[in-house]
């Protein structure tokens, strides 16, 4: 029973260590490893530029400008009461 027991503590310790080294990183492997694309290198004293993306054009449609409204708004609200869409155009 005693003989049973030792051996499954020195299995369980053994793969519990062959486990752990298995997670360990290698030293230096990452750090040195450099991958090249291809691309040119920058020149010196030159910085890489992003890529711009193309603005989208704005539709205005037939929406009315900010002037044109509060012009309509003065000659349509004269003389009703000061509310509504009317406040602030019926003097």
């Amino acid at each position: 029973m005693r003989f049973a027991f030792k051996l499954t503590q020195l299995l369980t310790s053994t793969a519990l260590v062959l486990g752990l080294m298995g997670l360990a990183r290698p030293s230096g492997a990452v750090e040195s490893f450099t991958a090249t694309t291809g691309a040119k290198p920058a020149g010196k004293g030159q910085k890489p530029k992003p890529a711009k993306a193309p603005k989208p054009p704005t539709d205005k449609g037939s929406a009315e400008s900010q002037a044109e409204r509060d012009k309509r708004l003065q000659r349509e609200c004269r003389g009703r009461p000061n509310a509504g869409a009317c406040e602030g155009h019926a003097s």
